[in-house]
């Protein structure tokens, strides 16, 4: 009999914090669920502990580490599970966390995605995530980030996007959008498919009560995310954003990306900075890539642009 959820832990070196996780997810209310363990070609004990600590949990070797986007991949193609759960390996979340996601699922048909509230591992008042959004000028970000959570993100909301480190994905979404964009590697490949989701006209709804607590960029971060995150999110925008927004928008886009490149610019000696602008160099050769995927994006496109701008605007 299929599981109701397939909760998929991408890992890679992630000993330090498995046991955790995976503790969190053995207390877990709902308890029709499969565990997937995708190991990234780790070079650490983080398999065999698991494998001899968690027998529960399903573990699918990589014999190369792909990074966020392969990994997970990997994971969907073999989960059984209707809906599918994604949950970074550095992570404790509470009890009811999954039941809340899976019931707000159920009673929103509508929502492809559900997004969980993330708070700091070491300060749990601190707010990572309460869903995230995009902004008109082409830039993402976290609803909430470094705010002290007094129960101003307590209410279910529609958002633009979930963080892909706890959040759930109705199976008959993916099959209709597609997975995660291996191009986009890691960093702002859940705001494409949140993309691609919300053009197809699925949904993404916050539900406040899924929280887990995140060792923020314990197992990612630095130089490369820099690199990543100033390639995506410029892919970001020419392979989704449809060309009545562009029209509109583009001029907000243009001066955001500027101005990233102007600061990464005047910080030349730090070597984030210096990715930074490599990364924007690299969306520029790989836009060939891009635009052949926004055709059929947007060939699917099944909700106004009105709909799309009001997200964009509220951000």
């Amino acid at each position: 009999m299929k599981p109701a959820a397939s909760v998929i832990i991408p890992n890679w070196n992630g000993l330090a914090y498995l046991p955790t996780c995976l503790q969190a997810l053995a207390a877990q209310s709902w308890r029709d669920f499969e565990t997937i363990l995708v190991d990234d070609a780790s070079t650490d004990a983080s398999v065999a502990y698991v494998a001899a600590h968690f027998p529960w949990v399903r573990i699918l070797r990589r014999r190369r580490n792909g990074h966020f986007c392969q990994a997970v991949n990997t994971g969907i193609a073999a989960a059984r599970g209707e809906t599918i759960v994604l949950l970074n390996s550095d992570t404790e979340a509470e009890p009811g966390w999954l039941a809340a996601l899976l019931s707000g699922l159920a009673a929103h048909p509508e929502a492809g995605i559900a997004a969980s509230k993330l708070l700091l591992f070491d300060r749990r008042q601190i707010l990572h995530s309460a869903g995230d959004f995009l902004r008109s000028d082409g830039r993402p970000g976290n609803r909430g980030v470094w705010e002290e959570d007094h129960g101003q993100y307590d209410q279910a909301v529609w958002v633009f996007s979930a963080c892909a480190g706890a959040a759930a994905y109705r199976r008959a979404m993916l099959e209709e959008i597609g997975l995660f964009d291996e191009d986009f590697v890691a960093y702002c490949e859940d705001v494409d498919l949140a993309f691609r989701a919300q053009l197809a006209g699925w949904r993404c709804l916050f539900v406040p009560t899924a929280r887990v607590y995140h060792h923020l960029s314990a197992t990612g971060g630095g130089v490369g995310a820099s690199y990543l995150c100033g390639k995506n999110f410029i892919n970001l925008v020419v392979k989704n954003m449809p060309a009545e927004l562009l029209r509109r928008y583009g001029w907000r886009i243009a001066r955001a990306q500027l101005r990233l490149a102007w600061d990464a610019a005047r910080r030349w000696q730090q070597p984030a900075a210096r990715a930074w602008l490599r990364g924007q160099l690299a969306a520029i050769r790989q836009s060939p890539q891009m635009l052949a995927k926004r055709r059929a994006i947007q060939a699917r496109r099944r909700v106004p642009v009105s709909t799309l701008a009001a997200l964009l605007e509220a951000a």
